[in-house]
């Protein structure tokens, strides 16, 4: 992994980290949508979604757009695919070990069975 992937991918689970910044990706994965209506649902001043949304733009998990007074926010799908190839890459181990583990608990109880 390249070192600027790296620093990618940090910067995307830090995104993922907070649950606001998640809700809002959930929000805007269903259309585009403005900084006020990203807000609304939030106990908090637009200030404070503003943040969320530059930390989700550094990530470059989100694109914005002005249009006349407006600011709107779509998802950038593609920046998820890092995390995902990444999360692929680990699951593949898992997977395999899992497998195994399997095996050994299904040997271990047919032997407890004809005990």
């Amino acid at each position: 992994m390249v070192e600027s992937s790296a620093y990618s991918l940090d910067l995307i689970f830090q995104a993922l980290a907070d649950p606001t910044r998640r809700a809002i990706l959930k929000s805007v994965s269903r259309r585009e949508r403005t900084v006020t209506e990203l807000a609304k649902p939030f106990r908090m001043s637009l200030a404070a979604v503003s943040k969320h949304l530059k930390t989700l733009g550094r990530a470059k998990l989100i694109n914005r757009r002005k249009r006349g007074s407006f600011y709107y926010v779509s998802l950038n799908a593609e920046a998820l695919m890092t995390a995902e190839q990444w999360i692929a890459h680990y699951e593949k181990f898992w997977k395999a070990r899992l497998d195994s583990l399997s095996r050994v608990l299904e040997k271990e109880l047919k032997k407890n069975e004809t005990d």
